[in-house]
């Protein structure tokens, strides 16, 4: 699993390791503590090698700990799957129950931490376009119920070769329905994927440029020297308006500036105003500047400002999903206890307002949808600014606490999946790297180095209308949430009603449920027929 993610990219092996995950936790009616033990080692086994950034600079309890929570969600999902596979098609239920799970741990606690859902693995697999139409829960989905399907045809060929029975009508039928359910995520990306690729062009367009300034130093540090992060960034934008001027580059519409480009803030602080001032009227262009608010009740916002060389700051993004741990530190005396760098976490106050900002430009105002650094990796907070008429995206990104680890190129996935569920560019720019221009259907157009200075320019489409997947919302995600809470219920009576009966217990078979699959008139089938048929349930 770990290795589907970015930057192998390796989108099919997401699919192998569900896949195998299923076809463990179906076979042989494992009990639920078996089942929770199989997938919290399973979550070991991901989250480890998937976030050592975390401790990068800090050491590696914060790490390890994250790593162990996130698996204590897994270990629930093996508890729920082992349960609900006993029901008929138990490909289904295991999507149902991968999707609840990777909806609870995005959500909860602390505002919850969505990091290595299985969507954010596929922006190089041909399952993508899906997340047009159900989101990234649905492109999650897709990706579970293939590798479960797949997991559950090859167990009921196995068994059917093995006991010589695979023309049994039953076996068929059940191998049929197996390769039904394998073929439908992959049939409906092909056929949403031209759409997807339409986005790409619209009738109206902007040029953005990204400026990627670059910092002093790497590490928690990074911005001791706040006036030479934006020193980097306005002379960098210098450098666009004299390729400007000399005609070896175009003009840009809007000039993309990273979160903390400029932690002076310009507000308050007459020198940054008139640094940021000049490098507009220089390059002919507004400017959206990342930077630090402070506030009268002394809890300082993560800000984006709009900056027009005429007329200052017309408007302005106060980030709304504050990242705990970093911009925040909840239960402070408790966590200050085992880590002396708990302490450094800010004291922010999350924004509120639309998720869009007005950029003031020669053809008329474009609506930016702005997404934060760490909000990116939530679903609300991109359907928010499309929903608020945002016609890009906009991920100003700070990276630099995380030196050179994978962690940026996971959180440019993020980016790439969002592009292609709401069907707009995103402008990602980073202060350190990587920043990056993506197309609507998720293909990255451009993108820079780590630590080095570089300016990224193209023209991007401009979309007003909303994809399914938009206009849906959080829809697809609760419906499927309800169908597996109702489905353990469901196995649960089952499993009741099978081990007490009126004359005290009796011997366990949720086997049954497997073998109703095969009977249309609701008749049991033999036991033999029923284990053929449960392969993996």
């Amino acid at each position: 699993m770990w290795a589907a993610f970015p930057p192998r990219n390796l989108w099919f092996l997401a699919v192998v390791a569900l896949g195998l995950l299923a076809a463990v936790l179906g076979t042989g009616r494992p009990r639920a503590r078996t089942g929770a033990w199989l997938g919290f080692v399973f979550g070991l086994g991901f989250f480890i090698p998937l976030l050592p950034w975390i401790g990068v600079y800090v050491g590696p309890l914060p790490w390890i700990a994250l790593a162990v929570a996130a698996s204590a969600y897994l270990a629930l999902f093996g508890v729920f799957a082992v349960l609900t596979m006993r029901l008929p098609v138990p490909p289904l239920w295991f999507t149902v129950c991968w999707i609840t799970v990777e909806g609870l741990r995005s959500a909860f606690p602390f505002g919850g931490f969505p990091w290595g859902r299985a969507a954010f693995s596929q922006v190089d697999g041909p399952l993508l376009p899906l997340a047009s139409v159900l989101g990234a829960p649905g492109l999650s989905g897709a990706v579970a119920l293939l590798g479960a399907s797949i997991a559950w045809l090859v167990t009921i060929v196995v068994r059917a070769l093995r006991t010589r029975d695979h023309h049994n009508r039953d076996v068929v039928r059940g191998a049929a329905l197996a390769v039904v359910l394998a073929l439908v995520g992959p049939i409906a990306a092909i056929a949403l994927t031209p759409d997807t690729v339409d986005r790409n062009v619209a009738t109206s367009s902007i040029r953005v440029a990204a400026v990627q300034g670059n910092v002093p130093r790497l590490g928690l540090d990074f911005n001791a020297q706040r006036r030479a992060v934006l020193d980097n960034h306005v002379r960098e934008t210098e450098a666009l308006a004299d390729a400007v001027r000399a005609g070896a580059a175009e003009q840009p519409d809007l000039v993309a500036w990273p979160e903390n480009a400029s932690d002076i803030s310009p507000l308050t602080n007459s020198d940054a105003a008139e640094e940021i001032t000049a490098a507009s009227v220089s390059v002919g262009a507004p400017i959206l500047v990342g930077t630090l608010v402070s506030n009268p009740d002394g809890r300082p916002t993560n800000t984006v400002l709009v900056w027009d060389g005429e007329r200052g700051p017309v408007d302005r993004y106060d980030k709304h999903i504050i990242q705990p741990f970093g911009e925040y530190l909840p239960w402070r005396d408790f966590f200050s206890m085992f880590s002396s760098y708990a302490d450094m976490a800010g004291n922010f106050r999350p924004g509120s307002g639309p998720g869009a900002v007005t950029v003031p430009g020669r053809s008329g105002p474009v609506q930016v949808g702005v997404s934060t650094c760490w909000e990116i990796a939530f679903d609300r907070s991109a359907r928010q600014a499309v929903r608020d008429g945002a016609q890009f995206l906009y991920v100003p990104t700070n990276n630099a606490t995380f030196g050179r680890t994978e962690m940026t190129y996971q959180q440019l996935a993020m980016s790439q999946v969002r592009a292609v569920e709401h069907g707009r560019a995103v402008v990602v720019a980073a202060t350190s790297g990587v920043s990056a221009l993506i197309e609507p259907d998720g293909m990255i157009e451009s993108q820079s180095g780590f630590f080095t200075p570089d300016v990224l320019s193209s023209r991007l489409p401009l979309h007003d209308g909303q994809t399914l997947a938009t206009r849906l919302g959080d829809w697809p995600q609760w419906i499927a949430m309800i169908v597996a809470v109702v489905g353990l219920l469901f196995a649960l009576a089952r499993h009741t009603r099978f081990s007490v009966g009126p004359r005290g217990p009796r011997p366990t078979d949720t086997d049954h449920a497997s073998a109703d699959l095969a009977q249309p008139d609701g008749q049991a089938a033999p036991m033999d027929q029923a284990k053929e048929l449960g392969g993996i349930g």
